[in-house]
């Protein structure tokens, strides 16, 4: 299987390598290994959706609104 490097992965989906780092840590690119202190993706892996909130509203917990 053939690995691309955290920055190879940043200028192929456009995004940051920070970004990249996190996906990896949170286990949402499949195949993603550690070695050492760097990580090897897959060169067939594809982007993840995005899940963070984009529209500044953020989803309450139930419990939250107990405490007025």
């Amino acid at each position: 299987m053939e690995y691309m490097t955290i920055q190879e992965a940043s200028q192929l989906w456009g995004i940051t390598s920070r970004r990249i780092q996190v996906l990896c840590s949170e286990g949402r690119l499949d195949g993603a290994v550690k070695f050492g202190r760097q990580w090897a993706i897959p060169v067939n892996a594809e982007k993840p959706i995005d899940a963070r909130v984009k529209s500044g509203k953020y989803i309450k917990t139930k419990g939250a609104d107990d405490a007025e």
